[in-house]
């Protein structure tokens, strides 16, 4: 019976992965040794689930070109670009609160289209080389939009530099535009210092229920299927091409809605050099969730963003508190590279 239960739990660690189950570990001990250190676990569960809302959908983006055989899609600055774009112009036209958010949103959706349909034309012709080209191209448009950060005839002086009246600045608040409008919304507070952001989580079940609903279409269907049998899938008369052009576009719309929430929830624009290395978290994430290079799920989301959200909330509070430094980002480091090294390195297995 003994070596049964072994066998049983070797076969669980070694489909669920050792990395993982070690790191489901370290966030439970980490809450378990908080209360000890002085670390209140309420205000610590709060943080986690903010910055769950605030970073999932754009882990969330990350799936259509997985399902489709894009792989990891370090490309995701494209669609963060194109939300940059929406929430700029969102201000510079003055639309503040619930109706400001919304129109950044929409603002940005021709341009996640425009920017998702060239990408997504380009990784067709590399076929085998997405992830590597995916990565150049992100930071080229980042690059190449900080020049037009500077140049764009931007005039609301809460973004513009003081001293120029031109180009915009590094970092713009959102205090008086929609900061914190999905946060705040219904949240429920409990005791003094507990809140859940009741908007965010709705939001971002939202758009997972999209994401859902889409890759059981027609079209998710076949998109999967491209992804698992592109021989099957053309012998069935679906287009390779087109769709995996449909998920890069998707994968950019969702980057451009998931820059959004992360700027409400956290309160300013970040622009220039700012978006360069925001794809590494969110495929971190997604990976620790569970998924492989060519697979993903919903759960995998959830699972994954909650799990690293969690290790960067309680490891600046506990372990700083026991060590008297920080390792936070020596820590964070660790974790983003070291999942996407150990999934990549599992690619031929078919399994993370």
């Amino acid at each position: 019976m003994n070596e049964k239960n072994s066998n049983v739990i070797r076969e669980f660690a070694a489909n669920f992965g050792l990395p993982r189950l070690i790191i489901f570990f370290f966030v439970v001990l980490l809450f378990i040794i908080a209360p000890f250190v002085g670390v209140r676990v309420d205000s610590s569960l709060t943080n986690v689930f903010v910055r769950f809302g605030q970073n999932g959908v754009m882990v969330l983006a990350l799936v259509p070109m997985m399902q489709a055989g894009a792989g990891l899609n370090f490309g995701l600055p494209v669609g963060i670009v194109a939300g940059l774009l929406g929430s700029t112009l969102a201000m510079q036209f003055n639309l503040t609160g619930a109706l400001g958010f919304l129109g950044a949103i929409l603002i940005s959706l021709p341009f996640a289209l425009m920017f998702g349909w060239l990408y997504g034309v380009l990784l067709n012709k590399v076929k085998g080389e997405e992830m590597t080209i995916a990565m150049y191209v992100g930071f080229s448009i980042v690059t190449f939009m900080s020049i037009l950060w500077l140049i764009l005839p931007y005039t609301n002086p809460t973004m513009v530099w003081g001293y120029t009246g031109s180009g915009l600045r590094t970092t713009i608040t959102l205090d008086g535009y929609w900061s914190n409008v999905l946060n705040k919304f219904l949240a429920v507070r409990i005791g003094r210092n507990f809140e859940f952001p009741t908007g965010t989580m709705l939001f971002f079940a939202l758009m997972a229920v999209i994401m859902w609903l889409f890759m059981r279409s027609r079209t998710g269907t076949a998109l999967t299927a491209v992804g698992s049998n592109p021989d099957f899938a053309r012998a069935g008369g679906v287009s390779i091409d087109a769709m995996r052009l449909t998920s890069v576009i998707v994968s950019t719309i969702y980057g451009a809605i998931g820059i959004l929430m992360y700027q409400q929830s956290f309160g300013f624009i970040q622009i220039y050099q700012a978006p360069i290395y925001m794809a590494f978290p969110a495929v971190a994430a997604i990976l620790l969730g569970g998924a492989s290079v060519n697979k993903a799920s919903i759960l995998n989301v959830v699972i994954g963003a909650f799990l690293f959200q969690s290790i960067l909330t309680m490891t600046p509070s506990v372990i700083n508190s026991i060590l008297k430094t920080d390792l936070s980002e020596v820590i964070r480091i660790l974790v983003s590279n070291g999942m996407i090294i150990y999934a990549l390195t599992r690619k031929t297995k078919g399994a993370t």
